[in-house]
Parts: C-alpha cells; structure tokens; sequence
C-alpha cells in the first residue's frame, strides 16, 4: 500500500524543502513527488525490485549517495548545506563506529532520502522546469537527471505514475 500523497507532500517534503531553503520549491516539490510516485510507486517498494542496491522512495542506490557527498557536500563552501541535509540523519541505523548509516536511512528516514533526491536534482547541470505543473517537462527532466538515459525508465511511465499516484 503507497504513503499517502498529501501527507507525504505536507510533513515531509515541504518541511525538508524549505529546511534546505534551495531554489525553485514548487517545481522541485513536484519532482520529489513524481520521483516517488515513480521509483517506489509511492512507498510500496524501499528495496529495489530484483535485488539491486537502490533503496527506498526514490530508489537511490548507494553510489549515487556517495557521489553526492564526495563530489557536492562534501566542497569547502558547501558545509553549511552539507550541515543541513546531515540535520536529517538519525542516530539509527548506524554503522559499527556508531555513525549514521547514511545508505541504510535511504530506506528508513524519509526526511534524509527526501533531502538527497532534492540534492541529486540541485546538481544537474540545467535548470529545473519552470512550470511545476508540466509534468512532461518534469518528466524528461527526471530521465535526463535521475534516471539517466541509459536507464530503464521512461518519460510516458513517470507521467503515468505521476498520474496514477498524485493525481
């Protein structure tokens, strides 16, 4: 059973959007939430369906995770921003020198995977949409960006699944 749209919009992602205070809220409201309903079908899978390394709703795998930290976050200048997105981490799951297993909480922190995806996305070298609501254009964005033209995934099933799970 999906995470309901409204409440995952309302207590997770604006909060952790406006928490990163980063540009364009509507439209990348819209593409966390379409990421979603695409990657995971909104909550229904946290594990990535035959046994690769993506995990949770936005099904990031873990190298991708890393290469968000090692060649973003981690660039002097960006240690106020690397300080928020860490604001998110939990205590656990935690790896055996007691810090925060940033991979594992893909799955089990909605606010952390939700403040990463915000991050892949802030990376792309082009800018976002500029109509939250063109949900094509959030769509090619997404495959050019997120899924990368060598994935699976294609423009028409984000925008079904944007469809079928936000209405």
């Amino acid at each position: 059973m999906p995470i309901n749209a409204g409440q995952l919009r309302t207590l997770v992602v604006k909060p952790v959007l406006a928490a990163l205070d980063l540009a364009a809220p509507d439209v990348a409201e819209n593409l966390i939430m379409g990421t979603a309903a695409h990657e995971s079908h909104l909550g229904d899978y946290i594990e990535q369906v035959g046994g690769g390394p993506a995990m949770g709703i936005f099904q990031m795998e873990p190298a991708t995770l890393n290469d968000c930290y090692v060649n973003y976050l981690d660039y002097p200048g960006r240690a106020a921003l690397k300080a928020k997105v860490d604001g998110f981490l939990a205590a656990q799951p935690a790896l055996a020198d007691g810090t925060p297993d940033k991979a594992a909480q893909l799955a089990t922190n909605l606010a952390y995977a939700t403040a990463l995806c915000r991050i892949r996305y802030y990376r792309a070298p082009a800018a976002m949409p500029t109509d939250a609501n063109d949900i094509n254009g959030l769509a090619a964005y997404w495959k050019q960006y997120y899924n990368t033209p060598l994935g699976a995934g294609t423009v028409e099933q984000f925008v079904a699944d944007y469809n079928r799970y936000l209405g």
